[in-house]
């Protein structure tokens, strides 16, 4: 029975000897990354860290900006296309003949039945 007592108390001592470890270990740990030596030893990291987010976060700003004024200023093709076509229709219907015919009528412009005369110079 001695014996019994006396392997429970060495087995709560060994108990107790590694909760007294595993806190202290514990405690350290906790200690380095709060008091701040971990920090201080990888602020490089953290820096270098910090700045490719940076980058990171930027770069997709200005993409979707360079998207935004790619389809801007395809829209803007679009339009400048769809009135280059119009004019040029327009253009081309005003210059048959009859359509210059109508226009030159208000200003007293007609087309002439006689045959033009040649000019022949005396030298």
């Amino acid at each position: 029975m001695i014996l019994k007592l006396k392997i429970k108390v060495e087995e709560k001592q060994d108990n107790s000897q590694q909760v007294k470890e595993k806190k202290t270990a514990f405690k350290a740990v906790r200690d380095n990354i709060v008091g701040g030596k971990w920090i201080a030893k990888n602020l490089n990291f953290f820096l270098f860290v910090s700045v490719l987010a940076i980058v990171y976060i930027a770069n997709g700003h200005m993409a979707d900006r360079a998207i935004r004024d790619i389809s801007k200023t395809q829209k803007e093709i679009k339009e400048l296309q769809y009135e280059y076509k119009t004019i040029k229709s327009e253009v081309m219907f005003k210059s048959e003949e009859v359509q210059v015919l109508k226009a030159a009528e208000p200003l007293g412009l007609k087309i002439s039945k006689e045959v033009p005369q040649r000019l022949v110079s005396e030298k």
